[in-house]
């Protein structure tokens, strides 16, 4: 009597998958075509060898403190809604003029009925929601406190924007062909125009803060290495500088004024420190 051979059994595989299949289509669709998502994870950003690293950069503190931590202060007292900030912005980080803000600016009334503007860089969260969702790595907190972000690593989920409790991310719908409507007037482009399908913010001006401090400058006192909105205000509302230094411009103003930070109550520990727009008891 002849037996049949069982056939042999598939090995389990207890690796789990980097992505469900559910989150593969999601993800294909939202780029486009299902091929440029096989080109992310063959050799882009989701690729095995870019995987290995995110870790690594996510946790870039952990390996030793900085003794830069850059923080910003805005004095809305002293603030004339100039909006300066806001187009120096646009024009030396060539943001495009598609509803797209890094530094935001808005008219506000507090309850007593004084009317101030009010503007909202990212606040570079010490705690950032933004860098806990992130899938890919694209965003992360350098040593010295900045969120920084990685635009080729990006892959628009827009994950980031919707934990972003402050409102200050964009999503890049369209592609940035036209000229940017404040240059030169208020500033040439400093930076790389960024594709279209990522998430922009602001970075401090990252590149000037390195710049400088490779020429030897100090950002918050020497212009070439201070954020560009900091530098265009006429009234002197806003000071940069390293929380860091007890002698920095910045520690200075937080140590002499009653500042705030908004929604301290979120613990994501901001960099950004406010003066109210209306001196107390009036």
């Amino acid at each position: 009597m002849i037996s049949k051979k069982k056939p042999a059994r598939k090995k389990k595989n207890h690796n789990k998958a980097l992505l469900s299949r559910k989150e593969f289509m999601q993800i294909a669709g939202a780029t486009g075509a299902a091929a440029v998502f096989t080109q992310l994870i063959t050799s882009g950003p989701l690729s095995p060898e870019a995987i290995q690293g995110i870790g690594e950069r996510s946790h870039a503190n952990a390996e030793g403190e900085s003794k830069y931590a850059w923080c910003m202060a805005i004095d809305l007292s002293a603030c004339i809604g100039c909006q300066y900030c806001v187009w120096a912005c646009q024009a030396t980080n060539d943001v495009p003029e598609n509803g797209m803000r890094w530094n935001v600016g808005f008219p506000e009334r507090t309850e007593n009925g004084t009317d101030f503007f009010m503007t909202r860089p990212c606040l570079h969260c010490e705690e950032a929601p933004c860098v806990k969702v992130c899938p890919v790595g694209a965003t992360w907190i350098r040593k010295d406190g900045i969120v920084a972000m990685d635009y080729k690593r990006c892959i628009g989920c827009r994950y980031c924007e919707v934990a972003c409790p402050y409102d200050v991310r964009r999503f890049n719908w369209k592609p940035s062909i036209n000229e940017n409507p404040y240059q030169p007037d208020w500033g040439s482009g400093e930076v790389e125009r960024r594709p279209r399908g990522v998430v922009e913010k602001c970075t401090f001006c990252s590149h000037r803060i390195d710049r400088g401090l490779a020429l030897g400058l100090t950002p918050g006192i020497d212009r070439e290495a201070t954020p560009a909105c900091v530098n265009v205000c006429p009234v002197n509302a806003r000071v940069f500088g390293n929380h860091n230094d007890p002698q920095s411009p910045l520690s200075k103003f937080v140590q002499e004024k009653d500042t705030f930070r908004l929604r301290e109550d979120f613990g994501t520990e901001p960099k950004v420190h406010y003066v109210r727009p209306e001196k107390e008891g009036s």
